[in-house]
């Protein structure tokens, strides 16, 4: 009897366990929740009346020495998810429901769980010792379920803010008019694409765009690939300061170099070209690129390229048939990093550029928003569309980031 009282001392069943690790990360979350109620300058009421009750509740779990915790923590289970469900019912927008979820799942979750069979009978001490093995056995078999269970619910709802202004940016681009406000989905129209799509700035824009980073890229590769093999593989006067200053230049904002830059663009007369914002770029780019490139092209083993020298293979040879094609994955990051960084800058693009058919799509974009008339239908559409050749070039590419991204991690 002793041995069985000695057991059931520090056994508690998972769903215990569980509980108390899943309501204090809810606590944290409704927590950070607040600052959308301080947003939306509403109540903080419930949302403070669910913290405290869940934090009561965490404290008030059964530990299976006093009984009546377990009615007590039934009751702030309901109480918990009610205060949701109320919190619900006052605004029962998409986006309160997703809040307030913090506080319905958690409750009836609990509700469920404490009210188990199982928890039950170890709450009134009327588990046999086989029992309290079998308990155990059954922790350890479901322990790490319910762990990647937790954590797969808690990153999805952690995506779900990620991706909700991306959510909101679709639904403006397919409401009609151009209100910021609204219900979402509350309707539908294709117009604002219609129109984007049927005009002729934007693939104006577009082409200036395409050719503006696919030039970026293709002049950055071949700038930052000889010369990260160089400082990969060589040893001259001037290395290592030289390197020093390309990390070095990382540190300084991009706008100190604003004026230097217009004035050489202007005697160069590369003003209102796409010449012009592709030297910018590349020479910008640059840096990181030669940076990222020297680190993979550090982990090829030397020794490929000194049997390359043995069959008579020139140094030119090693580097386009042997280094080349092993570096394919951070030759392809360092790419898409030069296409994006070309896509994406604003500043130089609008310094340089003052012919409205000469606008990249950031420019273009910003033109869309004045003081006298904002189109925000336009404009999120025009977004949307801005940014669907990225995410292309991301999903084409996504095996050679991974192992591109990786490639300089290990030293092999």
């Amino acid at each position: 009897m002793s041995g069985e009282r000695t057991m059931r001392d520090w056994y508690a069943p998972l769903e215990i366990y569980t509980l108390s690790s899943w309501l204090r990360v809810a606590v944290v979350v409704n927590i950070c929740l607040l600052l959308f109620d301080y947003l939306k300058s509403d109540g903080y009421e419930y949302s403070l009346a669910g913290i405290a009750l869940m934090i009561t509740l965490v404290y008030s779990l059964p530990d299976g020495s006093i009984s009546w915790r377990r009615d007590v923590s039934l009751a702030l289970s309901g109480a918990v998810m009610l205060v949701g469900i109320l919190s619900v019912l006052k605004e029962p927008a998409g986006f309160v429901i997703w809040m307030e979820s913090w506080l319905i799942v958690p409750g009836a979750i609990s509700l469920y769980w404490i009210s188990s069979p199982h928890v039950s009978r170890w709450n009134r001490e009327q588990m046999e010792l086989s029992k309290i093995e079998k308990g155990l056995a059954r922790n350890a078999e479901h322990s790490a379920s319910y762990q990647r269970i937790g954590k797969h619910v808690i990153l999805a709802h952690f995506a779900f803010i990620v991706l909700l202004p991306v959510i909101w940016i679709i639904d403006i681009s397919l409401s009609p008019g151009n209100a910021l406000g609204g219900s979402l989905g509350d309707s539908f129209t294709t117009e604002h694409y219609s129109k984007i799509l049927g005009g002729d700035q934007f693939w104006v824009w577009m082409t200036n765009s395409l050719i503006v980073s696919i030039g970026t890229t293709i002049a950055g590769l071949a700038l930052a690939v000889p010369a990260a093999y160089a400082f990969s593989r060589f040893k001259f006067s001037g290395r290592d300061p030289a390197m020093f200053s390309f990390l070095l230049v990382q540190m300084f904002p991009g706008i100190i170099i604003l004026v230097p830059y217009f004035m050489v663009m202007k005697t160069l007369g590369l003003l209102n070209s796409h010449l012009g914002l592709i030297l910018a770029y590349s020479v910008t780019a640059l840096p990181l690129c030669v940076w990222m490139l020297k680190g993979f092209f550090d982990t090829v083993p030397r020794e490929l390229e000194e049997a390359a020298l043995l069959d008579g293979c020139s140094r030119f040879e090693i580097f386009a048939k042997i280094i080349l094609p092993l570096s394919l994955p951070a030759i392809a990051v360092t790419a898409l990093f030069s296409f994006l960084a070309a896509w994406n800058e604003f500043l130089l693009a609008l310094t340089f550029n003052t012919s409205n058919d000469m606008y990249t799509l950031p420019v273009g974009l910003a033109s869309m928003i004045s003081s006298t008339g904002q189109s925000w239908g336009d404009f999120a559409a025009a977004s949307l569309l801005v940014s669907l050749p990225v995410v292309i070039l991301f999903i084409l590419f996504q095996k050679f980031l991974i192992e591109g991204l990786s490639a300089g991690g290990v030293k092999g």
